[in-house]
């Protein structure tokens, strides 16, 4: 994972193709740390991610929980089965999808 800050958004770059079971308790740690730093207002871009599980999702879900109505969270580049995944479980309404970083950035900074 990589990360820049655009304005006051971060912005982090999932670089793994999966975010499963095995990786996701290391990514919702990192998160919480970032959040827990002041970093309210976060972008996570899933463009190279071809893979999220219930693991990642809960990570994901913690961290917009441990931000509560002082931040937001915007999830950008998800396709495919990713995308799939956050419509059928409904979590595209908790987290606003964008298909690209700039638009995530922009939504959250409006």
């Amino acid at each position: 994972m990589t990360a820049e800050t655009k304005g006051n958004v971060l912005i982090l770059h999932l670089a793994a193709p999966r975010l499963d079971a095995r990786c996701a308790p290391a990514f919702r740690a990192e998160l919480l740390e970032m959040i827990e730093a002041g970093n309210l207002l976060i972008v996570v871009d899933l463009s190279e991610t071809t893979f999220v599980d219930s693991s990642g999702l809960s990570a994901l879900i913690s961290s917009i929980k441990k931000m509560g109505p002082r931040g937001g969270l915007a999830i950008s580049g998800a396709k495919g089965s990713v995308r799939s995944l956050f419509e059928l479980t409904r979590m595209d309404r908790v987290f606003p999808m964008h298909d690209t970083v700039d638009a995530a950035v922009a939504r959250l900074e409006a």
